[in-house]
């Protein structure tokens, strides 16, 4: 029986809003697992810092221990099983290199190639939901590696929506497009492309990040896998993390409604606190308040549904 390995990376925020936002979607993921197939035993959750909420995390996502995880899991994944890398967080690239930002030492693709290597396992999954991530598909594509970044470069530099659009589609059914209750990485890339360039479009911004996902090993990302033309994208449709099951909701049809508007209104706060620093500070203030309110009011509106 297939097993999946999980390692989740929460990676140097810059600052506490961001920080806030990385950890829930590191936590969401986290949460997660165990409904996805992933027991306790196979999850491996790294953060940069403890915040309140982080309860399943493992350790601190230094270099150090992220090398200790992959040995971990080299040593009792078996050749039939997949590991599953997420990392949230900020990257950079300058001078040509790309890096994941870390406390201490970052890593660069090269250096997560040499932690890839000593896995046994013939499907591996890469998402690297951070800026600056695109040159990760060049230098980890390879045989039996799915990879997936938020930009299609290195120029590509500011703070990303891709990963808590891609973690919503692993944990909901939303992105389960053939309604099977599984969803594939074809299908939540698909997805968190998708409601990305609607964040955007939402806040009068020019979309600036392009997501990329390799899967033949030819080192060259597609922004539009799955195609009958496209290279890329035949084993991500097959590629899954685990079964969705809706069971966290409620299973009125009225109140599950309400808490999946809240969501997505939350949603709405964490892509403007990410989108604060291409906004005018004025406009942000002014539609911080407006989210933030809109969502004290869904919250008293469901506890009213329930009775509280």
């Amino acid at each position: 029986m297939l097993k999946v390995f999980l390692l989740i990376v929460v990676g140097l925020a810059g600052d506490p809003e961001h920080g806030k936002t990385f950890h829930a979607w590191g936590t969401s993921l986290a949460e997660s697992s165990a409904r996805l197939g992933v027991p306790p035993e196979r999850l491996t959750y790294l953060v940069d810092a403890p915040m309140e909420g982080d309860k399943l995390v493992t350790g601190k996502s230094t270099k150090e221990e992220i090398v200790k995880a992959f040995d971990r899991i080299a040593t009792q994944a078996k050749p039939e099983d997949m590991v599953f890398v997420t990392l949230i967080g900020f990257g950079t690239y300058q001078g040509g290199d790309a890096k994941f930002n870390l406390p201490g030492p970052d890593m660069m693709p090269a250096d997560f190639d040499a932690q890839l290597k000593k896995l046994p396992t013939k499907q591996i999954v890469f998402v690297n939901t951070a800026s600056a991530s695109g040159p990760f598909v060049e230098q980890l594509s390879g045989p039996g590696r799915t990879i997936v970044t938020a930009t299609r470069n290195g120029a590509e530099q500011y703070a990303t929506l891709f990963g808590g659009y891609f973690v919503d589609a692993l944990t909901s059914e939303a992105a389960d497009a053939d309604k099977n209750k599984r969803i594939t990485v074809l299908e939540a890339f698909n997805y968190a492309k998708a409601e990305v360039a609607r964040a955007y479009e939402k806040e009068g911004h020019l979309s600036t990040e392009h997501a990329l996902l390799d899967d033949n090993g030819d080192k060259e990302g597609s922004q539009n896998p799955g195609g009958a033309k496209d290279k890329d994208g035949k084993v991500a449709a097959i590629v899954s993390l685990g079964s969705t099951d809706a069971s966290d909701l409620p299973s009125d049809p009225k109140l599950r409604a309400l808490y999946v508007e809240r969501k997505e209104l939350e949603r709405q706060v964490e892509n403007l606190r990410l989108l604060k620093e291409q906004m005018e500070p004025a406009k942000y203030s002014a539609e911080l308040e407006k989210l933030v309110t809109a969502v004290a009011l869904k919250t008293r509106e469901i506890r009213q549904a329930e009775g509280k």
